[in-house]
C-alpha cells in the first residue's frame, strides 16, 4: 500500500521483530486505502479470525466511498445531476456491496448499522466477541438500555446453566452402572397422581441426575410417546 501499511501478514512481521530481523521479504501493492480495507476484510473471513460483526463494522467504513461512487454513476447516467441524495436502487446497491465485502447478508449490514446507534455498550461488546448473535443483539437494541442489559444477563445465565447441565448429565451417563433389572418408569413415578395412567408411560425409563434447577429432561422418543398419549385421549 502507498502508506506502507501492512494489510496481511501481521503475525509474520511481529515474529521477525521479536527475532531482531531488520528486513523481511514482502509483496508491495499500489492500492488506495479503500481497496486496502476491502482486502483486509476479505483476508479475515471466519477461518482467519474476525467474526461477522467485526467484518461488517470494517466494511461499513467503505460506505462513504461506495456512496460517492454511486453518485458519480448517477451523474454519468444523467439521473438527478444536481442532487446529492442517492436513489433507492443505488442505496440498495451500496448496501449489497458492503455486505459482499464483509461476507454477510445485506440484512446483517442494516442490523449492524443500527446496532452502532442504539445498542448498549455491553451488548455491543457481547456481539463483538461472539457471545451473542447479530440478530439477537439487534432485537434487543430496540429496548431501553436497562432492558437490554437485563436480557443479556438473563441470556448469559441461562446459557451458562444449560452448559453446566449438559456437562453434568454427560458425566452422569458416563459413570452409570449397569442398568437395574427392573428400572423405574414414568408410570411408576406418576402412579400416585395419575391412577388411570396409560400403559405407554411404563415404556419411559426414569433416571435421576444431579444437575442444578428444577428441570425434567426428556428424550425425543419420550416426548413422542407423551404426545401420542395426548392425541389418543383427544380422539376418544
Amino acid at each position: 500500500m502507498r502508506k506502507g501499511i501492512i494489510v496481511d501478514g501481521y503475525a509474520r512481521c511481529e515474529l521477525a521483530r521479536r527475532q531482531g530481523r531488520r528486513t523481511i521479504i514482502c509483496l508491495e501493492y499500489d492500492v488506495t486505502e479503500d481497496e486496502a480495507l476491502r482486502w483486509l476484510i476479505q483476508s479475515h473471513r471466519p477461518s482467519r479470525g474476525l467474526n461477522a460483526f467485526r467484518r461488517t463494522l470494517l466494511a461499513l467504513d467503505l460506505e462513504p466511498f461506495l456512496q460517492e461512487k454511486a453518485r458519480a454513476n448517477q451523474r454519468t447516467g444523467g439521473q438527478n445531476k444536481n442532487a446529492s441524495n442517492l436513489t433507492e436502487a443505488n442505496r440498495l446497491a451500496v448496501r449489497s456491496e458492503v455486505a459482499a465485502a464483509a461476507g454477510v447478508s445485506a440484512g446483517n449490514v442494516t442490523k449492524v448499522s443500527q446496532l452502532r446507534k442504539t445498542a448498549d455498550p455491553r451488548v455491543e461488546e457481547a456481539v463483538r466477541t461472539g457471545r451473542i448473535s447479530i440478530h439477537r443483539a439487534w432485537q434487543w437494541s430496540r429496548l431501553s438500555p436497562r432492558q437490554q442489559l437485563s436480557e443479556l444477563d438473563e441470556y448469559q445465565s441461562r446459557k451458562g446453566t444449560n452448559q453446566t447441565s449438559r456437562r453434568l448429565i454427560g458425566r452422569h451417563v458416563a459413570k452409570l452402572s449397569p442398568p437395574q433389572l427392573i428400572p423405574p418408569s414414568l408410570g411408576d413415578l406418576l402412579k400416585p397422581f395419575v391412577p388411570d395412567r396409560s400403559a405407554l408411560l411404563d415404556s419411559i425409563v426414569v433416571t435421576e441426575v444431579e444437575v442444578p434447577g428444577k428441570i425434567a429432561y426428556l428424550t425425543k422418543d419420550a416426548l413422542s410417546t407423551l404426545r401420542s398419549i395426548e392425541e389418543s385421549k383427544c380422539q376418544t
